[in-house]
């Protein structure tokens, strides 16, 4: 978000005093930051009558108040956000938790599930918990995913869940509930792409029944995967997987100075989606619990 901060930073720094230049500008800002359209403009629409209310005169104090109201966007819009406990996700001996990662190829599913299954890892061996998560390789559309996972289960040392390039994915994520005996936690890759949206869609379908019929009674979770470079790309990925299947959380990554950051508070205000997490860089450890605070305070600029 560096580039785009920086540009808030310059808009507000040119117009000391509020004004209605000022709103207007920030609106269109807010449009090039990835935010929708009408979220950009409501948005901007409350932050004005908020500094009027307030009796808001500076600009700097105009950004904060912004800051205030994006944090509010993100908690208030995704609903769930405020009721994800992660240790509902940790390794279980007498339950089963299945995560099933979601996305179009790119946005980094496989490299996303090793990272999840590091930290959970070492949540177990903090708990003194020696059972670890098992990855299942169910994008068995490329060859190079499943020979990515099985590498990153060695480094690991977590159990990898395989079949055959070309397998049925849904049969992967049978065996690796079979596996597990009702125990333990599962985090499942996924394939992103098939020759159309519709075969996509009900391979997903497919293997969310198994997991819905297999594992009946345990935390079933579909968190998607979604790059922020991508931009408001990020939010047709969304109803796609989200027209598939009920996903009910999103791992953002990539979440460098090339990303924007806008389309995140239309995934909060549109669609009602909780942002989980967010992964910037390639080590195990490069990925942390969303804050909407620290989040809201960077794209504004405030941090």
């Amino acid at each position: 978000m560096g580039a785009f901060t920086d540009k808030l930073k310059t808009l507000f720094g040119l117009r000391k005093a509020v004004s209605a230049e000022l709103f207007d500008d920030l609106c269109d800002l807010l449009v090039e930051g990835d935010f929708g359209a009408h979220e950009a403009y409501a948005i901007t629409e409350k932050l004005q009558e908020a500094c009027k209310k307030e009796k808001i005169t500076e600009s700097d104090a105009v950004r904060r108040r912004l800051a205030v109201l994006l944090e509010d966007m993100l908690r208030t819009g995704s609903v769930q956000n405020n009721a994800f406990d992660e240790q509902t996700c940790d390794c279980s001996d007498t339950a089963l938790t299945v995560i099933l990662l979601l996305g179009v190829n790119g946005v980094g599913k496989t490299t996303t599930a090793a990272k999840l299954g590091a930290r959970y890892a070492a949540r177990s061996a903090e708990r003194g918990i020696a059972r670890k998560p098992a990855l299942a390789a169910a994008d068995t559309f490329r060859a190079a995913a499943i020979d990515q996972l099985k590498i990153h289960g060695e480094r690991l040392g977590l159990r990898v869940i395989a079949h055959q390039r070309g397998g049925n994915p849904a049969a992967v994520i049978y065996d690796a509930i079979e596996a597990a005996a009702g125990k333990g936690l599962i985090i499942a890759d996924t394939a992103g792409r098939m020759h159309t949206k519709a075969a996509l869609v009900e391979e997903l379908k497919k293997i969310d029944r198994v997991v819905e019929s297999k594992a009946a009674g345990a935390n079933y979770l579909k968190w998607l995967v979604l790059d922020a470079t991508t931009g408001r790309n990020a939010i047709a990925q969304a109803e796609t997987f989200k027209e598939a299947v009920a996903v009910n959380g999103v791992i953002i990554t990539k979440c460098d100075s090339s990303a924007r950051g806008g389309a995140v508070f239309s995934l909060a205000a549109t669609m009602k989606l909780p942002v989980l997490f967010v992964c910037n860089g390639e080590k195990y450890e490069d990925i942390a619990p969303f804050n909407p605070k620290q989040y809201a305070e960077e794209f504004a600029g405030v941090a």
